[in-house]
């Protein structure tokens, strides 16, 4: 379901992931090119986000990973998704990863974030990551590690902007990063 108009001003909020969101994450998610991959967002190809009760597990899944009570995946980190949304319309997501696998250290960082289309430009991807290294801080995290494709300019950027010292570029098994560290 999309907004019948678009908000006159957006004052972005972090939610935690909730299945009654579930008509309003579908349109966002529907602005993404076909196999596109959502940053932040924990959305996995064996995961059904169309059913309802397919959606309620995924939430489930998303909130589970954030317990340190319950052991990650193999290859996986406790991670805390939230959504980034305005009212109750879904504008994009960010997951901070408590710590750093071995994939995570070469390729993926411990943030990850994405806005939907038709909201970006509007500093909302800024806004978030903001507020996601603040709650890093406030766990005890005193680095994080950001990474962006290469030639996502806005993406770098944007970290930079942030306090993001780049180490270096590399090729990694998801292709080539840029990868920037922050100490708080």
């Amino acid at each position: 379901m999309v907004p019948a108009r678009e908000p006159d001003e957006l004052r972005p909020e972090l939610t935690r992931p909730d299945p009654r969101l579930h008509a309003s994450w579908l349109a966002a998610y529907a602005e993404w090119p076909a196999g596109s991959h959502l940053d932040g967002a924990g959305l996995g190809a064996d995961d059904d986000v169309t059913s309802q009760e397919g959606f309620a597990a995924w939430v489930a899944k998303l909130l589970r990973s954030a317990d340190a009570a319950v052991e990650p995946a193999p290859g996986r980190a406790h991670s805390t998704y939230w959504w980034i949304t305005h009212e109750d319309i879904c504008l994009g997501a960010i997951e901070l990863r408590h710590a750093l696998t071995p994939l995570l250290l070469e390729a993926g960082g411990h943030i990850g974030y994405s806005v939907c289309p038709r909201y970006r430009r509007r500093g909302i991807a800024t806004w978030a990551l903001d507020v996601a290294l603040e709650r890093a801080r406030s766990r005890g995290m005193d680095r994080v590690l950001l990474t962006c494709s290469p030639d996502n300019h806005v993406s770098g950027r944007m970290i930079e902007n942030a306090g993001g010292v780049l180490e270096d570029v590399r090729d990694t098994v998801v292709g080539p990063k840029r990868r920037y560290w922050i100490v708080f």
